[in-house]
């Protein structure tokens, strides 16, 4: 014989299931709009690092940013608009200026006070790439008069590098390719910026090499717009979920992503 505290605690437990049924889509519902609230998520991108993009030898299109923002795109079920940019600091400024919802960068104080950060995705050393002959062999043999080190304009290495190297030349470019034509027309001779980049860039000039070592690291995290902080355990939860699936692996790979380590969690 049923009793009715029996019937109670079934009715009760009916009830929670159906609450979270009808929760779970609103939830999820109210995520899309506070990430993507003109219903399209836009993704800052910028072309020539497998952080953000890069082509294959087949013309598709992987790379960190672009790869993440997909897979967002699809778990808030909307739609999706890659918004191209020269380089990653005009992206920054367009996330806060609420043109761009989405990408993932450097995560460094400077940036924290513009845009919104995650947990870190994943750890990149800073390097250095020098052409073909260059008698430079090592980083010890950087910080002279005349010698002329390339970065992003805009980027970290342009704000961190002028203290550590006193003697030797900052010299910004508008962009990665740009940089490439300076090195042939002798206007730097090395460039600074993340190992992943450097080897995308050294996949292009035949003899052109990496030095050892490192002048720090990059700690990659998504950036959001300010304001939209109640997103962050979302984000967080997906960031571990691509982490732990091996997805975050597969991306990589599909980039051609070299130079990054596991991330530390905070």
């Amino acid at each position: 014989m049923r009793t009715s505290s029996g019937r109670i605690a079934r009715a009760a437990l009916l009830a929670a299931v159906v609450i979270s049924l009808i929760g779970a889509p609103a939830r999820a519902d109210g995520e899309a709009k506070l990430l993507a609230p003109s219903g399209t998520l836009r993704v800052g991108i910028y072309p020539g690092s497998p952080t953000s993009m890069v082509t294959d030898a087949a013309g598709t299109p992987h790379g960190l940013a672009y790869d993440l923002g997909g897979e967002l795109a699809k778990r808030l079920g909307v739609g999706i608009d890659y918004v191209r940019f020269q380089r990653v600091a005009d992206i920054v400024t367009a996330i806060h200026d609420g043109q761009v919802d989405f990408t993932v960068t450097n995560a460094t104080p400077a940036r924290a006070g513009e845009v919104t950060f995650t947990q870190p995705v994943l750890a990149i050393e800073l390097g250095f790439l020098v052409a073909a002959n260059s008698p430079i062999g090592k980083i010890e043999d950087i910080d002279k008069p005349g010698v002329k080190i390339g970065v992003t304009k805009g980027s970290t290495s342009e704000r961190t590098l002028p203290a550590k190297f006193r003697n030797a030349t900052i010299v910004p470019a508008e962009s990665v390719k740009v940089a490439i034509a300076m090195f042939g027309r002798g206007e730097i001779d090395l460039y600074a910026t993340n190992k992943p980049t450097l080897f995308e860039m050294s996949d292009q000039m035949p003899g052109a090499r990496i030095l050892d070592g490192n002048w720090g690291a990059e700690h990659m995290a998504i950036a959001i717009p300010k304001g939209r902080e109640d997103a962050l355990p979302l984000l967080n939860r997906f960031v571990a979920e691509e982490q732990s699936s091996g997805a975050l692996d597969t991306i990589q790979q599909q980039a051609g992503l070299r130079g990054a380590t596991k991330a530390t969690r905070e």
